[in-house]
């Protein structure tokens, strides 16, 4: 099973990050690949730069990533209750090459930050949108105040844990049934 995890943030830091890959690492016997967004240097998008400089090879690059995997775990930060930019604009130039750019793949849709609603207005705003850009959302989850439930060792509240721990668990049944 390949497993690929993303933490929809640019930040060096990005607790996002670090809460997908350990999502992923709690899978057995999985290839896991963290796709991280520090460093995807992309023109904003827009129609003019598209129809004068074409669509950036990161979004292909994006988009073959997420082919290449069985399954998708995705941690989203959030920035003023939605996306951040550097994500929504990754997702906007994709979608221009495949309007179903996550094809359908089983996926675990998370968020966290470092407050008590753990991003939970973007989990929701994921929720709703991301079907009709061909997600199988399989599991969600968020988790709150990062910095009291997350530790060197992963999730330190046990009915957190649990409840990741479930999470997963839907990943892999809907993997391994498809």
């Amino acid at each position: 099973m390949n497993i690929l995890s993303i933490g929809a943030s640019s930040s060096s830091k990005s607790i996002n990050q670090q809460f997908a890959d350990y999502a992923a690492s709690t899978i057995e016997h999985a290839k896991r690949s963290s796709y991280p967004l520090r460093g995807i240097q992309m023109p904003i998008y827009s129609e003019d730069e598209e129809s004068q400089h074409g669509i950036p090879q990161e979004a292909q690059q994006f988009l073959d990533t997420i082919h290449a995997h069985d399954a998708v775990i995705l941690s989203l930060a959030e920035h003023n209750g939605s996306y951040t930019a550097a994500f929504k604009n990754l997702l906007d130039w994709t979608s221009r090459i495949n309007q179903t750019l996550w094809s359908e793949k089983p996926m675990l849709l998370l968020s966290t930050s470092p407050g008590a609603r753990g991003g939970s207005s973007v989990l929701a705003a994921a929720t709703a949108s991301f079907p009709h850009l061909g997600a199988n959302i399989v599991a969600t989850m968020s988790l709150p105040s990062f910095y009291e439930n997350f530790g060197e060792d992963g999730i330190t509240n046990n009915d957190l844990a649990s409840q990741l721990n479930q999470a997963v668990n839907e990943l892999i049944q809907s993997v391994t049934t498809s």
